[in-house]
């Protein structure tokens, strides 16, 4: 790809992250009771990547050049439910720091975080509603059966804490729901916003399902592997609360019985906690778990290639969606 093209890539993708955060800086301002509304602005303002709005509009942009409300404000409105979903995430893992800042219920209190989290969800439903008229049927059950899906995910997530064990595709089932739907949806529905056809449509959706499959994976990667700093969270967090990543999921179907009696020890440690990263980590480097790790998230990139190639629409705008997905599923942070 030349140097020019790329530029305007970058260019295009950049003006569409400062139209969604002209919106969100919007939401919200002289709404009263503060006590309601601040912890929502600060969760907002935490910043991110928009991953969900700016896949949202980058679908719409394959269909159409010209964004207005019709698709802008559903994207916002994925942004909104992404935020509750964190905000009760993080109260639910006791979470210290969300992208480098004290999370809401350590800021304020567990109470106002989850009633905030709660107008989140609200405020996300009364955005998506005011996609195109036509399309509102289609557009709000789509996005209410997401909604359902990553709540049954993140309910999978808490029970598979309790399992010594799990499978690959409990563990697939589990990420797909609390998270890859999610950006599924924002593909499907900006693609339907620019007037995509149902084929065209669905495969967005399959896109958004691999690139969200990998870019959890990533996650997974970084709680272990990634630094604090850059990360924006405190590395080993999921290690401590025993979530079922993909690199823990990986591990246990791999370890010997030696290991494996370590490995039951460190997940019964709770202090310290040092000591119960490093343990880990060091188990996951004796396997083989990074590597295998990446070679996953590989093979989702790939699927979500195929998807993207099979899609009628302007080869510089999928040039531009391919782009975007694919530093997603190389970042560091």
């Amino acid at each position: 790809m030349s140097l020019v093209l790329l530029t305007r890539i970058m260019t295009s993708i950049q003006h569409i992250q400062e139209q969604i955060q002209r919106g969100l800086a919007n939401l919200c301002v002289h709404r009263e009771p503060k006590g309601l509304y601040d912890p929502l602005l600060y969760m907002i303002e935490m910043g991110g990547k928009r991953l969900r709005p700016t896949i949202a509009l980058l679908s719409y942009y394959l269909f159409k050049k010209e964004i207005n409300n019709n698709v802008l404000m559903p994207a916002l409105g994925l942004e909104l439910f992404h935020a509750f979903t964190l905000a009760h995430d993080d109260i639910m893992d006791n979470a210290d720091l969300r992208r480098g800042r004290v999370t809401l219920h350590k800021k304020w209190n567990p109470n106002r975080a989850i009633l905030s989290g709660d107008m989140m969800c609200i405020m996300a439903f009364s955005y998506i509603s005011k996609c195109p008229p036509a399309l509102l049927n289609t557009v709000f059950s789509l996005f209410s059966h997401t909604a359902t899906q990553v709540l049954e995910g993140q309910q999978y997530d808490m029970d598979y804490e309790l399992c010594q064990t799990i499978s690959h595709k409990n563990y697939v089932q589990m990420i797909t729901k609390k998270s890859a739907v999610l950006i599924a949806c924002s593909a499907k529905i900006g693609a339907l916003c620019g007037g995509a056809s149902q084929e065209d449509a669905e495969l967005l959706y399959d896109f958004g399902l691999a690139v969200g499959l990998g870019f959890q994976i990533r996650d997974d990667y970084l709680d272990a592997f990634g630094d604090a700093a850059t990360f924006g969270k405190t590395i080993g967090g999921d290690i401590l609360n025993n979530k079922k990543t993909w690199l823990l999921v990986e591990l246990l179907n791999r370890v010997d019985k030696n290991d494996q009696q370590e490995l039951n020890r460190l997940l019964q440690l709770y202090a310290p906690p040092q000591e119960k990263i490093k343990g880990v980590i060091d188990l996951y480097n004796k396997w083989g778990i990074a590597q295998a790790a990446e070679n996953e998230i590989n093979q989702y990139h790939k699927k979500s290639v195929q998807a993207l190639e099979s899609i009628n629409a302007d080869k510089s705008a999928k040039e531009q969606i391919y782009q975007y997905t694919a530093s997603l599923l190389n970042r560091n942070k």
